[in-house]
């Protein structure tokens, strides 16, 4: 996993409430195994119209929203299906970051688990930036995550709260996988020593 430790990028707002995670990446396209490929099929059914031409009103459908790599969002952010493919999709999009009031609780956890930083900031800062972003396309922002802080171009900045321990697995970009990795001498030493039978019986 891609250490996050600071990130300099465009900013898309997108002004709803309640994004869920079928407009996120909707259902037909889970049946993909790889956790890559999916960047694609982000918010299909908001980026394509019916006969599959790009929709121009939905904002990552223009430059230099679609270069983005923060979103501001409306609160409660992810909610509906558990699926981890919504943090997939949007990592694999370009999103290291999701700035929004509030988040749904398993979306927030698989964000971390998969490199993306959810940033909680007051409703009022969030519509805020949402407004600055949509008046200023290419408009960009900094995350510092050792200091936890977001920063406007003209120096304003939002602190955020976050996890020690959700903080240094994405500051050495650590997964679960990652974290397990950090003892395999003492898994190897153990797998070396421990006794094993296996029986098979007809």
């Amino acid at each position: 996993m891609e250490p996050f430790i600071s990130h300099k990028g465009i900013v898309a707002p997108i002004d709803r409430a309640n994004i869920d995670t079928d407009a996120i990446i909707p259902k037909q396209f889970l049946k993909r195994i790889e956790r890559s490929g999916f960047g694609q099929f982000l918010f299909y059914d908001w980026r394509f119209n019916a006969d599959q031409s790009v929709n121009p009103d939905f904002v990552l459908a223009n430059a230099p929203y679609d270069q983005a790599s923060i979103l501001v969002a409306g609160p409660n952010f992810g909610c509906g299906s558990s699926r981890e493919h919504a943090p997939w999709a949007l990592l694999d999009f370009g999103f290291r970051a999701i700035i929004a009031p509030s988040f749904a609780d398993i979306f927030f956890n698989n964000c971390f688990k998969n490199g993306v930083l959810p940033i909680t900031l007051p409703e009022s800062d969030v519509a805020l930036l949402i407004e600055l972003s949509t008046k200023n396309p290419g408009m960009m922002l900094t995350i510092d995550l050792k200091e936890q802080k977001v920063v406007r171009e003209d120096g304003v900045s939002y602190h955020f709260d976050v996890d020690e321990y959700r903080k240094m697995c994405l500051l050495e970009g650590l997964d679960d996988i990652g974290l397990t990795l950090q003892h395999a001498d003492a898994i190897d030493k153990y797998e070396q020593s421990a006794p094993f039978s296996v029986s098979i019986t007809a």
